[in-house]
């Protein structure tokens, strides 16, 4: 998450999800990169920004030959923190992965979840990417400019929708636009969705006057003219799309969304090591660099204790944040 504001950002009860464990067994060799039976969990549900990523990363995976047969699954709730329960749940189960990122961050302080990411093994942080803007084609809004207008007229009558739950990168992006703008982040209308593929058609229905998501997720719709493109949050254009970032569109802001993988606690060193392995020639892998192009990700590759230090200095920022918008 980069912020360029002196802001920091936001801060249910969880669910506790009781089934089968999700220890599975595999045939097969398990050397090198092989995991027999390793699933990635999506704490969101299908279409969002997590599941994308953890459905490229098995494909990715599999067509380098690194490994095979990867589920993966959903398993939504409480803004990805019922998944996150979940995943600490297996403890020492090296099978399994959580496709993750700054929203489960937030939902941890929104939710008072009683698991936090300090409670899992950091595995990777893959990518980062700008937020971006956007409006069904059948809206009023031809531009940023235009939205901007109506938004600081009557912030309250333009709700904005956004894949993640309060404290996640879809509702701290457009509370710092807010703030950017003079609006009092309070008096904004945020609609939380439980995922990019939930909030899209609220979009394309014109239920949100706005919608504030992943470049990634979007990215055919903005393409075919379903959804137009009004401007990108982070501090450059994104490429190919003609849209204005904040800073040029007269807001003093920008922000960026990363995601990553973690695994359960009480993993050996040996299994921890061998999911940075495979995580780590995945993001070698010329299957993985073609995917991050298409998408409109930037590589923010990072492993192991280094991520977990990027955890801990990414909780201390959403807290504060919260705290500072009065939110």
């Amino acid at each position: 998450m980069r912020m360029r504001t002196p802001l920091a950002l936001l801060g249910a009860a969880v669910l506790v999800l009781v089934g089968p464990p999700l220890l599975t067994s595999g045939s097969g060799s398990d050397t090198g990169t092989q995991i027999p039976g390793l699933r990635f969990m999506v704490p969101n549900t299908p279409g969002g920004g997590y599941d994308i990523t953890a459905r490229t990363a098995a494909k990715n995976a599999e067509d380098a030959e690194l490994t095979h047969n990867i589920e993966v699954f959903n398993l939504p709730g409480a803004g990805g923190t019922v998944g996150l329960t979940r995943l600490v749940g297996e403890h020492g189960n090296g099978k399994v992965a959580m496709s993750m990122g700054l929203g489960v961050v937030g939902a941890v302080h929104t939710n008072k979840s009683p698991n936090t990411l300090a409670d899992t093994t950091p595995i990777a942080r893959l990518t980062e990417e700008t937020d971006i803007v956007v409006v069904s084609k059948n809206s009023p809004y031809k531009t940023f400019g235009d939205l901007l207008k109506a938004w600081k007229k009557n912030p309250g009558k333009l709700p904005v929708g956004g894949g993640s739950s309060p404290g996640g990168p879809d509702h701290l992006a457009p509370m710092l636009m807010a703030k950017a703008a003079g609006i009092e982040p309070k008096s904004v209308n945020y609609v939380p969705f439980d995922g990019g593929g939930e909030l899209l058609a609220s979009i394309l229905g014109d239920k949100v006057a706005f919608g504030v998501s992943g470049l990634g997720e979007y990215l055919d719709q903005i393409e075919s003219g379903e959804l137009r493109l009004l401007a990108v949050t982070g501090p450059e254009r994104a490429k190919g799309l003609d849209a204005p970032t904040l800073r040029e569109a007269g807001l003093d802001t920008d922000f960026t969304n990363w995601r990553g993988i973690v695994a359960p606690p009480g993993l050996t060193h040996a299994e921890r090591d061998k999911l940075v392995t495979l995580i780590q020639k995945l993001h070698d892998s010329p299957q993985w660099q073609e995917s991050m192009k298409k998408k409109g990700w930037d590589d923010a590759f990072l492993t192991g204790k280094k991520f977990g230090d990027f955890l801990d200095e990414q909780d201390r920022r959403v807290d504060s944040v919260l705290k500072e918008l009065g939110l």
